[in-house]
């Protein structure tokens, strides 16, 4: 059963916690994915709990 929908490496936002900041995924193990958040740190979420919001960020020399 798949819960997200991005990989290592793409950003993403918590949906209920804004103040952490984008958050750059840094592994995804089953339904357990890491972020590291800008404001808050690595945080280990869980993926059936919270559905994180996938964020298009432009690469450098793309704006």
């Amino acid at each position: 059963m798949t819960f997200h929908a991005f990989a290592p490496g793409d950003y993403v936002r918590h949906p209920t916690a804004e103040d952490w900041g984008l958050g750059q995924v840094q592994s995804i193990v089953g339904e357990r994915v890491t972020v590291n958040f800008e404001h808050a740190g690595k945080k280990l979420i869980n993926a059936r709990i919270v559905r994180l919001v996938r964020v298009d960020v432009p690469r450098r020399g793309e704006d």
